[in-house]
């Protein structure tokens, strides 16, 4: 068998991408950004170039952003010690702020200068601008060990989604600017709540209707029993999974923000590696993608 040329490679790439461009043409497709990929700059440069092509090829990108170990790292430069329930941190005003400086400010304008580098116009959100996201107080019940009374945890200034409005997303679609939106919002009131990156992302995913919501994570999907990828599964299937322990441990509240998302209305939801190169390239534009699609 002859070995193809880089070059030869790519056009046969192009191909076959071809039919999944006109698939997801003018659809949107919400990335969750954020864990080992944000990390490491080459796969940062690659993820840019993905978010670039996307919009290129006539998709609708829009990146939601974590940045955790980079919120602990600045608290500890700040000297701001985090006091944790049932190992949630809880957040208090001064952390909020740092919080807004941190997910607003530094990180949310390094991938909008990523994404600019590569040719493409993008821009920086919160959940404050336009009025794009209302949050409310986060309420997280637990099981107390020692009554085994059910109560709430505090944890501050921890929010969820209370309504989205798309109307700047829908105006920046139609202006070829990717919006990057880091997962803070206001309540009612004008109080700044920090909002779990994943569902934040579900919430615009399923306010847009999206085509695709990418969960980019540090492991290649969903595995069965023997520990093999598996490569589409029903909602149905995947509370069947959890119920009989094949999905376990960490992988249960990743699953169960996909279903959270696809119940706002998103067609499909996919947990990806992010730290394959072009992850989302492969996902989006292969016919066998890069990871787990769980589908309604």
């Amino acid at each position: 068998m002859a070995v193809l040329s880089d070059s030869e490679n790519q056009a046969r790439f192009l191909s076959e991408a071809l039919p999944y461009m006109q698939r997801y043409e003018d659809q949107s497709v919400v990335i969750k950004y954020g864990g080992n990929a944000m990390g490491d700059e080459s796969l940062a440069q690659a993820f840019a170039r993905d978010v670039a092509l996307l919009k290129q090829s006539g998709v609708n990108p829009v990146v939601v952003h974590g940045g955790g170990p980079q919120i602990g790292a600045m608290l500890d430069r700040m000297g701001i010690k985090s006091r944790f329930e049932n190992g949630l941190r809880v957040t208090d005003q001064k952390t909020v702020e740092i919080v807004e400086m941190v997910l607003a400010g530094s990180i949310n304008k390094q991938i909008v200068t990523m994404i600019n580098a590569e040719g493409e116009r993008a821009i920086g959100l919160c959940g404050k601008d336009g009025n794009l996201v209302y949050a409310r107080k986060a309420e997280k019940k637990v099981i107390d060990p020692e009554s085994n009374i059910e109560r709430i945890l505090d944890l501050g200034f921890v929010g969820e989604i209370d309504e989205v409005d798309r109307t700047v997303l829908d105006i920046l679609a139609t202006s070829a600017t990717i919006p990057v939106i880091a997962p803070v919002a206001p309540d009612r009131n004008g109080q700044t709540y920090n909002i779990n990156a994943d569902t934040f992302a579900g919430g615009i995913a399923g306010a847009l209707d999206a085509k695709r919501l990418l969960f980019l994570t540090d492991v290649p999907g969903v595995m069965d029993k023997d520990g093999n990828v598996i490569k589409e599964l029903s909602v149905s299937e995947a509370k069947a999974m959890i119920a009989d322990g094949t999905i376990s441990g960490g992988m249960i509240p990743k699953v169960e923000t996909c279903l959270f998302a696809i119940e706002q209305g998103v067609e499909g939801v996919v947990i990806v590696n992010g730290k394959v190169p072009h992850a989302v390239l492969l996902e989006v534009f292969t016919e066998h993608g890069a990871g787990t699609l769980i589908v309604k």
